[in-house]
């Protein structure tokens, strides 16, 4: 009996043999490989590191992975809150805390998406495709790299735009609290011209929101507007207890100028003490609280409106590009061109001019059109017009615009503007067509607070036209009359000629309304502009 060890088989010399062609594409065949690196190039796609867990650096794969499953997480719970509660995810963008981790994250992920896509590349060994093949899956990863990495980058690029608007124009502080369920905001627009010492807002509009459904509304200020009131709890009610009520040197829009130079110690820290005393001036007028201001330089208001790609709007009149004040009198040159009416989609200079006229007319036509302008931009801000041309809107509006709006809650002011859309802009002018044209130097403003009262809670339809007190009482059935002869037939009378047909009034026409400017003929064309100020947006 013999005992033997057993049997140890050696390790060979010879190569493997090497049966899956994902990962070891030596023994496949050319169309094998094509459609190797075509699966390749869709696992990365879609599930970036998959590719090289099944074919490539399995650690690496699985590093990738753990960032995808989280970066899909985040899209879904991004997804989840736009249907849920839009305003929280809004603030994350806004907020320039926040939005600066976005930011980093964004630009992480294009850039760590590409290094994907380069290490599949290697994974897929262009070398032992066809020729023509490996052309096409060099273009095909040049593409989904720009459609990835290139969206991803891009989207950081925006968000960044955005960030750096929102903290030049907007300031930090604590957030708004709605007054009544309410946020008031004063929006301003005027400019410091040559002939003129500081800045006056020529344009005073005060916009108010409804807290929870976002219904707004317009309140129009007339800037000659005397007599302003101020609370007491106002700084200003030291200086001007009786209101700002020294005549025509007191209109409201002086009061910017006034404060700033004069009486800036009365705001202690304000940024901006002329706004501030607006906000005060604007509050005590219409009987509210003023929370916020944004004040536009008219002078770089073309420019914003350039940004968006122009603005669409219905002039109901016509409409005259002034020119030059030589003398500094106002009077004026003859126009250098006419808005005629119609529909017109105007670029910023244009709907600058458009704006700001008001030559042969009240300033409340002007404030019509100012009215008519912001809704019309108000509408026409879509998300895809936004999404375009964010970058110039962010740039123009960092350089025309500066608002004490907190900048950590204009995730949900943007809320409000979309739910906005939802409901018709109510409008109110201190002045024509909502009162009579001598109303702003004589206001009353115990009427102005009902107005406006009844502008922001309009009451039920049922009861907006109440059955008077006492109708009078109906005509009484009148009696059984005594019959009538029948009235003797009138002869008929001769044929009289027609009337001659009166001449037609001439069209208006550019070229008329240019030669009465020539010709200095003030009640012609005070009389041809009077419906100017007619306007809807486009």
């Amino acid at each position: 009996m013999s005992f033997s060890s057993p049997k140890v088989s050696k390790p060979s010399d010879r190569p493997p043999v090497l049966t899956n062609p994902v990962r070891f594409p030596e023994s496949a065949s050319a169309p094998a490989r094509s459609k190797r690196a075509w699966f390749l190039l869709l696992l990365t796609l879609l599930m970036p590191g998959s590719a090289q867990i099944v074919a490539g650096n399995r650690r690496l794969g699985r590093l990738a992975l753990r960032v995808t499953f989280a970066a899909w997480a985040l899209v879904i719970a991004a997804v989840v809150l736009a249907v849920v509660q839009r305003e929280m995810l809004l603030n994350l963008f806004t907020n320039p805390w926040t939005s600066f981790v976005i930011i980093v994250a964004m630009a992480t992920a294009a850039v760590g998406w590409a290094v994907m896509f380069l290490n599949t590349l290697m994974i897929i060994r262009p070398g032992m495709l066809a020729p023509g093949m490996r052309m096409m899956v060099g273009g095909a990863l040049v593409v989904l790299m720009v459609v990835t990495s290139g969206s991803l980058g891009y989207g950081a690029f925006l968000i960044n735009a955005g960030r750096n608007a929102i903290t030049d124009i907007f300031a930090a502080g604590p957030d708004m609290v709605p007054v009544d369920g309410r946020y008031n905001f004063l929006v301003m627009g005027g400019d410091a011209g040559a002939n003129r010492s500081g800045r006056r807002p020529d344009s005073i509009i005060v916009i108010s929101v409804d807290a929870k459904t976002g219904q707004a509304a317009t309140i129009s200020i007339p800037r000659n507007l005397q007599n302003a009131q101020f609370s007491p709890k106002s700084p200003l009610w030291s200086v001007y207890p009786d209101g700002y009520n020294c005549g025509n040197d007191c209109i409201i829009n002086f009061l910017y100028t006034d404060v700033t130079n004069n009486h800036p110690n009365l705001y202690p820290g304000a940024p901006d003490p002329g706004a501030s005393a607006m906000m005060d001036a604007a509050g005590g007028i219409l009987g509210l609280t003023i929370q916020g201001y944004v004040l536009v330089d008219m002078a770089g208001f073309a420019q914003l409106i350039d940004a968006m790609g122009g603005v669409t709007i219905n002039a109901g009149g016509w409409v005259p590009l002034s020119g030059d004040d030589v003398n500094g009198t106002g009077d004026h040159l003859p126009p250098t061109g006419w808005i005629s009416p119609g529909v017109h989609k105007l670029d910023g200079y244009h709907a600058l001019w458009y704006a700001r006229s008001r030559q042969w007319v009240l300033d409340y036509d002007r404030s019509q059109r100012q009215q008519c302008i912001q809704a019309a931009m108000l509408a026409q801000m879509d998300p895809g017009k936004v999404f375009t041309k964010f970058s110039a809107i962010a740039d123009a509006g960092a350089k025309v615009m500066e608002s004490d709006l907190p900048a950590g809650q204009l995730g949900s002011f943007v809320s409000l503007a979309l739910k906005s859309k939802n409901f018709p802009l109510s409008r109110l002018t201190i002045g024509p067509p909502d009162f009579d044209r001598d109303f702003s130097t004589y206001p009353d403003f115990g009427v102005i607070h009902k107005r406006v009262q009844a502008l922001l809670h309009p009451a039920p339809d049922a009861e907006k036209a109440p059955a008077p007190a006492n109708p009078a009482p109906a005509d009484p059935a009148p009696a059984d009359p005594a019959p009538q002869a029948p009235a003797a037939p009138t002869p008929e009378a001769p044929a009289q000629p027609a009337p001659e047909t009166p001449s037609e009034t001439p069209k208006v026409t550019e070229a008329h309304l240019q030669q009465l400017a020539i010709n200095g003929d003030d009640a012609a064309l005070t009389a041809l502009l009077a419906n100017n100020g007619t306007c809807s947006p486009g």
